[in-house]
């Protein structure tokens, strides 16, 4: 097989949003992956509603207990943060709301895995990143790179490049 990295949930992130129908189901697909020596992005993420009612971090946290629960090893592991709300609508959490969430991963990490896990899982963010936004959210300290959909299609891909590379040189 070729292909390194598996990403999980909707047709983008196999492994992932929808997550709160099967949590298990997306959490068995992780290992999967693992075993078959693929890396993995695990995509977690709310609904609007779930946002409007302030239980983003509940349900972060229960999506990324799930797939906790199934890996002993995160060496190949990378969490996605992207908001149901976000995916090809244009609306992208603003920075702080991004960084609120990656913060809180961290922690949950952190608190429920082991402080090195925290400390050395990349947490990217997804959900309608293009070049006007990119810089900004590459800017917050949580926040370790993106999951690009359709602007990695367009010019401006290059520009959330460049975001990157600034995050990586600060």
């Amino acid at each position: 097989m070729g292909r390194k990295f598996f990403v999980g949930g909707n047709w983008k992130c196999v492994i992932s949003h929808y997550a709160h129908i099967l949590f298990q189901f997306v959490a068995d697909k992780v290992a999967y992956a693992l075993a078959q020596g693929l890396k993995v992005i695990a995509c977690v993420g709310e609904t609007l509603e779930q946002r409007e009612s302030g239980s983003t971090v509940e349900v972060v946290a229960a999506q990324t207990k799930a797939i906790a629960a199934k890996v002993s090893d995160w060496t190949n592991v990378v969490l996605a943060y992207e908001p149901v709300w976000a995916i090809g609508t244009g609306k992208v959490a603003s920075p702080a709301q991004a960084q609120e969430v990656h913060f809180e991963l961290r922690k949950w990490l952190q608190a429920n895995v082991s402080p090195e896990v925290a400390a050395t899982t990349r947490i990217i963010y997804g959900g309608s990143v293009n070049g006007a936004n990119s810089k900004e959210l590459a800017g917050q300290p949580d926040v370790d790179g993106f999951l690009v959909g359709g602007a990695s299609l367009k010019p401006e891909f290059i520009d959330i490049i460049k975001s990157a590379e600034v995050k990586k040189s600060t």
